[in-house]
């Protein structure tokens, strides 16, 4: 695949308490298999769909044990240094200092100024996703937030996203572009949230039987916080495995209702 361009999501990858169980979960529910971890980071374990690369999982580092188990999503720049100045300059925080992960690439950890959590990516040998969009794979995220405005003026100035509103007086949600297809999503937290949990990238990941992968997350011990419902998107649901992760999954082939026209 191409190099991502800059504010393309292009990885992710979650810190788990117990690694073996969350391997164990995430490989029952998306069929996915691992390379051997890397002791060199700390246990970095690689997620393989059909053989390619699509996400990553990890072991809880020393000291971070109050940390919440959580999919990190990261965003692509050519150039790691800039992107770090830009959060800052509008506002944003970063959590995590530029650092050099080996020959595949350098990272940081930022927050918005609403307090989502994201990391940037300059790849080096590791470009990010080898498979996305089919099952098993990464197919979207959103920044779902109880701070939209914040979001709103941040993510465009710092990765040149342009904007468009979803015509919807139900849901306060945003499409963000880099010219061609929408690359990331923001959706404005309700009081259907509960007051405790933070805002967060929500991220999505492609299912062939959105019910069956329910049932799946709720066998295994794993929490269902929406649906499944149906959209012009897909039918798709929000669920927790079972060391409080959250993310989406999604039937891509199932569709209901006509696409919005956005404004």
């Amino acid at each position: 695949m191409p190099a991502p361009e800059l504010g393309a999501p292009c990885w992710v990858d979650a810190m788990f308490p117990d690694l073996d169980a969350a391997k164990s979960f995430y490989g029952e529910l998306f069929g996915w298999t691992y390379a051997e971890g890397s002791a060199e980071f700390g246990g970095y374990t690689q997620a393989l769909s059909d053989g390619k690369a699509v996400a990553a999982v990890v072991p809880q580092m020393p000291g971070m044990e109050d940390q919440p188990a959580a999919w990190s999503l990261y965003l692509a720049t050519p150039d790691l240094e800039a992107t770090a100045e830009k959060i800052k300059a509008n506002g944003g925080t970063v959590v995590m200092d530029p650092m050099q992960v080996g020959e595949f690439g350098s990272m940081l950890v930022a927050q918005d100024p609403g307090g989502v959590f994201f990391s940037v990516w300059q790849a080096g040998a590791h470009e990010g996703f080898e498979k996305v969009n089919a099952p098993g794979a990464f197919c979207w995220a959103e920044v779902t937030t109880r701070d939209p405005a914040a979001a709103d003026a941040f993510f465009p100035a710092v990765f040149g996203y342009n904007a468009q509103k979803m015509p919807d007086d139900a849901i306060d949600f945003m499409v963000w572009d880099l010219g061609a297809d929408p690359v990331l999503g923001r959706f404005k937290m309700g009081d259907d949230f509960p007051p405790e949990v933070p805002s967060y990238v929500n991220v999505y990941f492609v299912v062939e039987d959105c019910d069956a992968a329910v049932d799946t997350v709720k066998r295994l011990g794993g929490q269902v916080h929406f649906g499944p419902t149906d959209s012009p998107f897909g039918r798709f649901a929000i669920v927790m495995d079972p060391q409080g992760a959250a993310f989406s999954v999604i039937d891509v082939a199932t569709n209901e209702g006509d696409m919005p026209e956005m404004g």
